[in-house]
Order: structure tokens, then C-alpha cells, then sequence
């Protein structure tokens, strides 16, 4: 006869991880189209993170000569908030690593911009993927990409020309790529040329395109739009030469051809577009609550794609202010998934995660989106939750599972507990006061197939209930 007294079931211990990654459990659902796959001819990831190595190699060297030399969080990196070398740590590095200062500064620019680097406040720290750098292909492929996003930051803009004018050429070129990129090959610049001048004209023509009302005279132009006869040959020479610069073409006897790494990149963005085009609810024109709602079932990689998405098409600032709103909100999978997405904000949203941080439900979230954010690998982050912050995630993510998943899945949560033996999980979890403990327990007495323990957790739910 099988023992019905409650047994001190001890957890199966695993890996740590991070407990804000819990919810996506929840979405852990079979892609609703099969993953896309490259253009033919297109090199295996490890062989394009071997690329993305060698062209980053002298950035890196300049970011971990600045971890070990200066140590991490020194002030002493910059010369001022925008983390520009100082000139004596220029010349210090220039003199510890046989370079001349102008390519310490421009790897460390570089560094900067692929994310190897990142600035806090007054102080330059290592990023989280020089740490990841020698054992993460998807890290390295990342920090290029971050590096070809701004090609238009890594060579001086021509000074000769009007900003409005340099603009107008930086909107234009995604399409120049694409075009690139569909050719499969060498491109006359003759070519590139006509296909940019189409593509600024079609940018005037949408910015003139204001409402008119009889009676009522048409804006002038101003200082700030560029003329129409704007020399654009110089300015795709710069945006070719700068696209260059970091590795996403070659560029010469008057033709342009990509790598094929910067294929690969262009390729990527391409398919980013696609996933929200066929978004079935068109969440990027939906609001913050509805947009998470429809990411819920996406993978990981297409969510954070619908994300981009959808914070390019509004201000930062705003975008940042909904995404926080919809975490107050009663649903914890949505608190889950905003956090993810501010994830994707990056330092934007630190002001107003910061803002956060003494709201009991947001408390946990904010804590592991910060440490995250200081460069804390994300396996180690929950290390900065208190037992108490970690139980009060563990029930909010088991309320997620219970609303939106399935009954194995809310058994397999316990693996993530922080208590060594359900018995202190109960207790720890009656004492965190969630709100939504009763329903966690209930649902996790009635999907757990052991009869013992689901007795021993229903009676937890119980007490909670009668206040015992």
C-alpha cells in the first residue's frame, strides 16, 4: 500500500538561469512556417562568425586591452560621456599594443559600435559579448550586425554636404543593398547611382506630401531639406566607402559587390520585414499589450524581430513608456514579454527601468533587465534577486504558464526554483504574498502526477486561501 503522508520531494537540481527567461516556455510552440533558410551559397554560421572575428580582431584586441589595463568601469577610458578616448589612454594603448593612437581610436569606435564596449554614465565597461566573444558564434554575428546597422556612424559624414542631404542618402541606401543583394554580384556604381537618385526622389516627393486647403499658402522650403539638385554621386562614393569600412562590401573600379557576410546581414533584415509583414494580427500597428499578445506565440528569434519592428515605428520614448504600462498589467506573461522587448530597446530604456525598480511586480524584471544591461552574463543575472525577489518570479512566471500553457510545462517549472525541496518552496512561496498564488497552486496540484506532492500542494493553496 502506497504511503499517502507527504514526502520531502526533493527538486531535480539544474543548471541556473536566468528566471526572467522562464516565460518563454510558454511560447515554446512549433513555428507556424518552417525556419527560412539562406540564399544558396550562403556560408554556415560558424564559418560567418569566423569572418565576423578576423574583421572585429583589432577592436577586440583594443576592448580587452581597456578591460584588463583600466579595469572594469573606470572612468579613466574616456575624455568625456561619449565614451571618447582620452588622449593619454590613446596613447597608453597605442604604446601597450604597437599601434599608432588614430587605430586605437578607431577600433575602439568600432568596439563601441558592434557592442564589444558600452558606455555608463561617465564610465566605458566591457559589453556582454566580448565576454561571450571566443565560445558564442551568435554573439559575434550579433555584434557584426549591431556594426552594420551603424555604417553610417563609422566614417566622418562629408562635410561638404548638407545633413538633410547625408540623410536623405542614409534612408536610401536599405534599398541599395537589397539590390545588392538580389544581384548576387558585382554592380556598376553607374547603376547603384540611378537606383539612389529613384529612391531619394520617391523620399522628396513623401515629404511634400502635406494636406493643401485652398486659400492657405504652401510651406516653405527650409534650411534643414536639401535641395533638389544636391550632388548625390560624392554621397554614394561615402555611403559605399563607409559600408566598406566594416565589412559589408568591396568597393572598386567602379563597381560594388557584398560580402558575403554583409549578404548574410542584408539577407537577415530582409527576413525581419517578412515575419512582421505576415504578422496575422499586424502587431506593429497595434499597441504595446496587443503587439505582446501576438508575439506570445512566435519563437524567440521572430519575436525579437517583431520587436524591432515595431519600436522602429514609433519614438523611443514613448514606445519605452507603453511597453512599461503593459507590464503593470494583470497578465504575467505580458510583463515577461515587455521586458524582452525593452531587452531589444537597450539603453534607452535604462532611465525608465531604473524608474521601476521599487514596484513590488516589477522589482525582479527591472533587477535582472539591469544587471543584463551591465554587462552581467544572462546565466549569472538572477544571482542579483534576493530569495524572496527569485520566489515572487517563480510564482509571476507560473501564473504565466498556467494562463497560457500547458499542464507538463507548469511541472517542469519547478526545475527552475530556487528551494532545494518542495516543502521550503511551499513555505517560501506562501510567505512572497503574490497575489496569484492560490491559482498557481491549484493548477499545480492538478497537473502534478504525483498524488503526494499534489495533496501536499493543495493544502499549501488552501492555507493561502483561509489566511493559516
Amino acid at each position: 500500500m502506497t504511503s499517502r503522508i507527504p514526502r520531502d520531494s526533493r527538486l531535480r537540481l539544474v543548471r541556473p538561469r536566468p528566471l526572467a527567461a522562464a516565460p518563454r516556455a510558454v511560447n515554446q510552440r512549433r513555428p507556424q512556417r518552417p525556419a527560412p533558410r539562406p540564399p544558396e551559397g550562403t556560408p554556415a554560421p560558424a564559418e560567418l562568425a569566423r569572418m565576423a572575428r578576423t574583421g572585429l580582431a583589432g577592436a577586440v584586441r583594443v576592448a580587452r586591452w581597456a578591460d584588463t589595463a583600466l579595469g572594469s568601469g573606470s572612468p579613466g577610458a574616456t575624455a568625456d560621456g561619449k565614451a571618447t578616448l582620452s588622449d593619454p589612454t590613446a596613447a597608453r594603448a597605442a604604446a601597450d599594443l604597437g599601434l599608432n593612437a588614430a587605430q586605437v581610436r578607431a577600433d575602439w569606435d568600432t568596439a563601441r559600435l558592434a557592442g564589444l564596449v558600452e558606455v555608463h554614465g561617465d564610465s566605458a565597461r566591457p559589453g556582454w559579448r566580448l565576454r561571450a566573444w571566443d565560445r558564442d558564434d551568435s554573439a559575434v554575428l550579433r555584434g557584426w550586425v549591431a556594426l552594420f546597422d551603424a555604417w553610417s556612424l563609422a566614417s566622418p559624414e562629408p562635410e561638404e554636404h548638407e545633413p538633410a542631404a547625408v540623410a536623405e542618402v542614409v534612408s536610401a541606401m536599405p534599398q541599395v543593398l537589397s539590390f545588392l543583394q538580389l544581384s548576387a554580384g558585382p554592380v556598376p556604381r553607374v547603376q547603384l547611382l540611378d537606383l539612389l537618385q529613384q529612391r531619394v526622389t520617391e523620399l522628396r516627393t513623401e515629404r511634400c506630401e502635406v494636406s493643401y486647403e485652398p486659400g492657405t499658402e504652401l510651406p516653405a522650403q527650409t534650411d534643414a531639406e536639401p535641395a533638389a539638385d544636391t550632388p548625390l554621386p560624392p554621397l554614394l562614393d561615402w555611403a559605399l566607402g563607409a559600408l566598406g569600412a566594416v565589412g559589408a562590401l568591396t568597393y572598386g573600379d567602379d563597381q560594388a559587390t557584398l560580402t558575403p557576410l554583409g549578404s548574410w546581414a542584408v539577407w537577415v533584415k530582409l527576413e525581419q520585414i517578412c515575419v512582421a509583414a505576415q504578422s496575422p494580427a499586424g502587431n506593429i500597428e497595434q499597441s504595446a499589450e496587443d503587439m505582446l499578445r501576438g508575439c506570445a506565440q512566435l519563437r524567440p528569434n521572430a519575436a525579437r524581430a517583431e520587436y524591432r519592428a515595431w519600436l522602429a515605428a514609433r519614438p523611443v520614448g514613448g514606445a519605452v513608456t507603453e511597453l512599461i504600462g503593459a507590464a503593470r498589467g494583470e497578465d504575467a506573461l505580458l510583463r515577461g514579454l515587455a521586458f524582452e522587448a525593452l531587452r531589444v530597446v537597450g539603453g534607452s530604456a535604462e532611465p525608465d527601468v531604473h524608474a521601476v525598480v521599487d514596484e513590488p511586480a516589477l522589482r525582479p524584471y527591472a533587477l535582472l533587465w539591469l544587471a543584463e544591461h551591465d554587462g552581467v552574463d544572462p546565466e549569472d543575472a538572477h544571482e542579483v534577486l534576493t530569495r524572496e525577489e527569485a520566489t515572487w518570479l517563480w510564482v509571476d512566471t507560473a501564473a504565466a504558464v498556467a494562463d497560457h500553457g500547458e499542464a507538463p510545462m507548469l511541472v517542469r517549472h519547478l526545475e527552475s526554483a530556487v528551494q532545494p525541496t518542495v516543502p521550503q518552496l511551499l513555505d517560501e512561496v506562501r510567505a512572497v504574498g503574490h497575489p496569484r498564488t492560490v491559482q498557481v497552486l491549484v493548477a499545480l496540484a492538478a497537473a502534478h502526477p504525483d498524488p503526494a506532492l499534489a495533496k501536499a500542494v493543495r493544502r499549501a493553496a488552501f492555507q493561502v486561501h483561509t489566511g493559516g
